[in-house]
C-alpha cells in the first residue's frame, strides 16, 4: 500500500499531533508499505526532515496552505497526486486530508471545538469545519482518538456512522520507581521550588489556564509553599493568561516556562505535586497519562474524552468551574491516601492504550478504505 501521510504539524515547535503524527509515522513504517510524507507549506517538507523516520520518502515540492484550503473547500482540485505521484490512500491526521484523482482518503478529527466554540479558535480553525464538511461530502472516512468524540462528529456533522472509527491512541510507559524519583528531583530543581502544581499543554483559551490561575489564587493563602507552573508554547489567546496571572496577588508564585524540550516536560511531570488540566474540550488527552506515567496524581475536568480516557485515575472537576477545581485540588493535597490511589489507578489505566494496537486499528481502517475505492 502506498500511504501519503501530510505531516505539517511536524514543522516548528512539537505540538500535541505533531508528536501523534511522528509516532503513527514510526509505526506505519511496516513491509508491503510505502509511507511518504507531504507539508502543506511552501517551505515544502524541507523543514520537517529531521522528523522523519528512516523510509518514509518526503515530497519536497512547496504548498502554499491557504490558497490550496480555499480551493479544497470549493471542492475535489487540485489533487494531491499532483505533488506525491500515484498513491493508494492519503492520510490527514490534523482535520485536513486532500483531494485526490483515485486514491482513498482517511482524516482524523481530534475534537469539534471549531464547530462547538468557534471564538475560543483562530480565523484559520475557524475555517475548518467546512472544509471537514467538503472531505465528508467528497468520500472521506474519519478516525477519532475517541468514542466521545466519533458520537459527536456523527451526530454534529451527520455523518454515517459506518464511515467514522473510533482508535484511541496509545499512551507512555510506565516509569520505574527509580526513574519517576531522578525524574522529579529534577523537575523541582527545573521549577526552583519543591512543591508546585503543573499544568502543561499549548496555551490557547481551550485550555483555560484563566480557570486555574484563580483556582490557585484561593489555594495559595493556605499553602505558602505552593506555587504553579504553567507549561507549554504560546498558541493564541495569550494574553488573556499573561492579564489573569499579572492580576494575581501571587502572581510570584505563578511560573510560566514557554515551550519544554521532551526531557524537561518529563521531569517537570515528575516532580509536581498533582498534574491539573483544566480544559474545556478535549478529544484525547496524552498530557494527563503522561502524568500517570510519571507517577503523580491527576485533576481534570469532566469534559469532552477525557472521563472515557481516564476512567477512575483522576480526580474531576466541573470545566469551567474555579470553586470545583478548588475542591479537587485541595482533595489531592489535603488527602495522601487518595492521591496514592489516583496514582495507583493511573498505573493500571495506562495499560488500557497501546500504540502497536493503535496503529493495527488505524491500518485496518486504511485497508476498509482502499478496498471500498476499489
Amino acid at each position: 500500500m502506498r500511504i501519503a501521510v501530510d505531516a505539517t504539524s511536524l514543522i516548528g515547535h512539537r505540538t500535541g499531533i505533531g508528536g501523534v503524527t511522528r509516532t503513527y509515522l514510526h509505526r506505519l513504517a511496516r513491509p508491503n508499505f510505502e509511507v511518504s510524507a507531504f507539508a502543506v507549506s511552501r517551505r515544502g517538507a524541507g523543514p520537517m526532515l529531521d522528523e522523519l523516520p528512516e523510509g518514509v520518502e518526503a515530497h519536497r515540492r512547496p504548498m502554499v496552505a491557504r490558497p490550496l484550503r480555499a480551493l479544497w473547500r470549493r471542492g475535489p482540485w487540485p489533487p494531491i497526486e499532483w505533488w506525491t505521484g500515484d498513491i493508494d490512500l492519503v492520510w490527514g491526521p490534523n482535520y485536513v486530508v486532500p483531494p485526490t484523482k483515485n486514491a482513498a482518503r482517511v482524516v482524523m478529527v481530534h475534537d469539534l471545538t471549531a464547530v462547538h466554540f468557534p471564538e475560543m479558535c483562530t480565523r484559520d480553525v475557524q475555517q475548518m469545519p467546512s472544509l471537514l464538511r467538503r472531505e465528508i461530502l467528497d468520500g472521506a472516512w474519519i478516525n477519532t482518538p475517541s468514542q466521545a468524540v466519533a458520537d459527536d462528529v456523527v451526530e454534529t456533522l451527520q455523518v454515517d456512522p459506518h464511515r467514522v472509527r473510533a482508535i484511541h491512541l496509545g499512551g507512555p510507559e510506565r516509569l520505574s520507581s527509580a526513574t519517576r524519583s531522578e525524574r522529579a528531583a529534577r523537575g523541582r530543581l527545573f521549577a526552583g521550588v519543591d512543591e508546585y502544581l503543573l499544568s502543561l499543554g499549548t496555551i490557547e483559551p481551550r485550555k483555560d489556564i484563566p480557570s486555574l490561575v484563580r483556582a490557585f489564587n484561593v489555594i495559595a493563602p493556605r499553602r505558602p509553599n505552593l506555587h504553579l507552573v504553567v507549561a507549554g508554547p504560546d498558541g493564541w489567546g495569550v494574553d488573556a493568561v499573561s492579564d489573569v496571572i499579572g492580576a494575581s496577588p501571587y502572581r510570584s508564585r505563578i511560573r510560566r516556562t514557554g515551550w519544554l524540550t521532551d526531557a524537561d516536560r518529563d521531569d517537570l511531570l515528575a516532580g509536581t505535586q498533582a498534574f491539573v488540566y483544566p480544559s474545556l474540550l478535549e478529544g484525547f488527552g496524552i498530557p494527563p497519562l503522561e502524568a500517570m506515567a510519571a507517577g503523580v496524581p491527576v485533576i481534570a475536568t469532566r469534559t469532552g474524552s477525557l472521563p472515557e480516557v481516564l476512567g477512575a485515575a483522576a480526580e474531576w472537576a466541573e470545566p469551567g468551574d474555579v470553586d470545583t477545581l478548588v475542591i479537587a485540588i485541595e482533595t489531592v493535597l489535603d488527602d495522601q491516601a487518595i492521591a496514592r490511589s489516583l496514582v495507583t489507578a493511573g498505573d493500571e489505566r495506562l495499560t488500557h492504550f497501546s500504540w502497536d494496537r493503535s496503529t493495527d486499528e488505524l491500518v485496518a481502517l486504511f485497508e476498509l478504505a482502499c478496498a471500498a475505492r476499489a
